[in-house]
């Protein structure tokens, strides 16, 4: 049940964050280093959770032209990261490249291959946002749509709501990842997420990871809450 709960470190600082792997770790494996810690810290925090023993997901959304996202992708296969994210609003090419050089940097650098996930809609935009940046498809086919693309360009998945995963799971397969954020365990304030899903109901529908963040590192007791989200995951995969 660890490896299917990654903790988002979305704090300011290195010290912030590191406290918070020292805490949490071996309880939570995978930890998610988002825009503001890495613009904080940079590589350093990632070398950080290495030497601790866990994972590090990269959740830098990249979304450039195909060479600038390649480029990037092959930087962090050099720190070493477990996964990584690009924005699948992107295109078909710079998926494809991000893909493809995923494959040649494992082979440059003798290293595992970094898995790459797509990003398809955020979990705080719903249909009225959409509209508004000019997107006219309902919410739940356009994260189908994007889903579908990711996989046909080679990623190993996506990152979408636990609301539409068992939609994607229906049409990408068992072996596709499917990461969801916007986890609330019950009771939970939504805070600034529009489609939010219980980590039970995550699981059941068919998500491969879940993503969360606030209701455990800004919890009285970390560990704690932790425990308690995988006590869920755990009575999601009972009969």
């Amino acid at each position: 049940m660890r490896e299917k709960l990654i903790v988002a470190l979305d704090v300011k600082s290195f010290d912030e964050a590191k406290r918070i792997v020292d805490i949490l770790y071996p309880h939570v494996k995978i930890f998610k280093v988002g825009s503001k810690l890495f613009t904080s810290c940079g590589p350093e925090i990632i070398k950080a959770i290495h030497k601790k023993g866990g994972e590090v997901f990269l959740d830098l959304k990249f979304h450039d032209i195909p060479n600038t996202v390649s480029g990037s992708v092959e930087s962090a296969a050099q720190l070493g990261v477990f996964m990584l994210t690009v924005h699948t609003l992107g295109g078909s090419l710079m998926l494809k490249e991000a893909a493809e050089s995923a494959m040649r940097s494992a082979r440059k650098f003798n290293t595992r291959k970094v898995k790459i996930v797509g990003v398809t809609v955020l979990t705080s935009m719903d249909n009225k946002d959409l509209r508004g940046v000019g997107i006219s498809r309902d919410l739940k086919k356009e994260v189908i749509s994007l889903a579908k693309l990711a996989k046909k360009q080679g990623l190993d998945g996506i990152v979408a709501s636990a609301a539409e995963a068992k939609h994607i799971r229906k049409v990408t397969g068992k072996n596709f990842i499917i990461i969801t954020p916007g986890i609330r365990p019950s009771g939970a304030a939504k805070d600034d997420q529009k489609r939010i899903v219980t980590p039970k109901d995550a699981i059941r529908n068919g998500a491969s990871y879940i993503v969360v963040g606030r209701p455990i590192i800004e919890a009285k007791n970390p560990r704690a809450a932790t425990i308690g989200i995988l006590k869920e995951i755990e009575d999601a995969k009972k009969k």
